[in-house]
């Protein structure tokens, strides 16, 4: 368990407030997952109970981004390899709510589905140039069940170009990303 508030300075309600951005919740809520963890959210209401409207903002794009990624985070389990990327993460939860985190391209967190037949990874930013390699999934990785067959970008309707090398997972990406917090690919090693 990993706990953080979407409130900057605070636990409870300030007025005047900063908050955390939705994608760097985002990507803490990746990360979490991806080491098999939940993340607990604290919202500090108003003192009638209300969500102050710049919080409630940041779960509305928040939600957004699990209707469209949800699968990835909702009901999965972590991969053999958390991640991989040149990011350390905080060493103390001051660090995490200062939103001073920042993720790379090359930052990718791994999850699977449930029943072990889709890996999900998830790029922590867009990278510039059109193409992603995921080293962790190399050609002959003995945590894969076999060579990849197919792979998706979830919210965009087009299959992703790949190939697989020894050095990796080379995948062609759309010129524009489906949403602006993290990227994730449904990854398929057995495919109909």
């Amino acid at each position: 368990m990993s706990d953080t508030s979407i409130s900057i300075h605070s636990w409870g309600y300030v007025e005047r407030d900063e908050y955390r951005t939705s994608a760097s919740l985002i990507q803490q809520l990746v990360d979490t997952v991806s080491k098999n963890g939940n993340l607990l959210l604290n919202v500090g209401p108003k003192s009638d109970g209300t969500i102050p409207e710049e919080a409630r903002a940041v779960l509305l794009e928040i939600g957004a981004w699990l209707h469209v990624n949800g699968e990835a985070i909702y009901g999965s389990r972590p991969f053999t390899v958390f991640g991989e990327g040149p990011t350390k993460a905080p060493k103390n939860s001051t660090e995490k709510n200062n939103d001073i985190q920042s993720y790379t391209p090359q930052d990718i967190r791994y999850t699977t589905s449930r029943d072990g037949k889709i890996l999900y990874a998830t790029a922590l930013g867009w990278p510039n140039g059109g193409t992603l390699t995921l080293h962790t999934l190399f050609s002959g990785n003995p945590y894969l069940t076999a060579p990849v067959c197919s792979v998706e970008l979830l919210g965009n309707p087009t299959p992703i170009a790949f190939h697989q090398s020894p050095d990796g997972l080379h995948l062609t990406l759309p010129a524009n990303p489906p949403t602006e917090a993290a990227y994730i690919f449904r990854i398929r090693t057995t495919c109909p």
